[in-house]
């Protein structure tokens, strides 16, 4: 099941499950209203699909989790044995067509391509064997990156934690083996990353228990699993583009932040 969230005609933003090419709009949220429905439908066409979460307290962030990619950062991160785990704001949540705001920085912008899950029950020092019961779903993120600023600051908050820097969509899976799926991204339609989840270091499983040992995990929260290797540059006026078996496809624009 495809669980949206969008906007028609200038409606309040609303929850539907995708279906047939229309959006069976839902009473609520279904994170916390269940999946109800109105009886109402709405073309797809006519709606403008919005990040899927409207909701997150956090999103929690996975460094270096594809041995490949831990080999491309090898000259600039020392990597840890256990998850590398970090939270970018949810003010850097955008959904599917929004723009990628580029800030005023030296060096180079990148994307990073990831499985991303939803919480969708409090979850705290869960074990590993019961991850399943707090996952809502899956969908599709990109963990933006200022990368020059991450090395010369020593930490990552300030480079990954830009407004926009947190892309996530188009919709929620519910039903989904996220153990095996193909990833791939492009920019300007040339392909970049390339990956599958079964060569994660760190597996969904351990990253919930090691995740909600350190956090409170709330309903609504995303947890990015990490990026496969290859280039992720890419410049203003081009657009990012990440696909994973199964969901779909993550599309942004990217353009200059307005100056003051």
């Amino acid at each position: 099941m495809r669980i949206a969230r969008f906007i028609s005609e200038g409606s309040d933003p609303r929850h539907g499950i995708v279906e047939d090419g229309e959006l069976a709009v839902l009473a609520g949220d279904p994170l916390l209203d269940g999946l109800g429905t109105t009886g109402e439908r709405v073309p797809l066409s006519d709606a403008t699909l919005l990040a899927p979460v409207g909701s997150a307290s956090k999103v929690v962030c996975v460094g270096l989790n594809y041995a490949d990619h831990r080999a491309d950062m090898a000259a600039n991160v020392d990597a840890p044995e256990n998850p590398l785990i970090f939270l970018k704001p949810s003010t850097a949540v955008v959904g599917p067509g929004e723009p990628i705001l580029i800030p005023p920085v030296e060096g180079r912008i990148t994307h990073e391509s990831e499985l991303v899950l939803v919480i969708g029950r409090t979850a705290k020092q869960v074990p590993a064997e019961r991850w399943a019961d707090y996952v809502f779903g899956y969908t599709i993120g990109n963990d933006v990156s200022a990368r020059d600023q991450m090395f010369a600051d020593g930490q990552w908050a300030r480079a990954k934690g830009y407004d926009t820097f947190a892309p996530i969509g188009p919709w929620i899976e519910t039903e989904l083996d996220p153990a095996a799926l193909e990833i791939s991204s492009t920019v300007d339609g040339e392909p970049r990353r390339h990956g599958n989840t079964r060569d994660m270091i760190h597996t969904i499983p351990n990253l919930i228990a090691y995740i909600s040992d350190v956090w409170t995990l709330l309903p609504g929260d995303l947890i990015m699993t990490g990026t496969p290797s290859g280039l992720g540059g890419f410049l203003p006026g081009q657009s990012v583009d990440i696909t994973i078996e199964g969901i779909g496809t993550l599309s942004n624009p990217a353009r200059l932040r307005d100056t003051p």
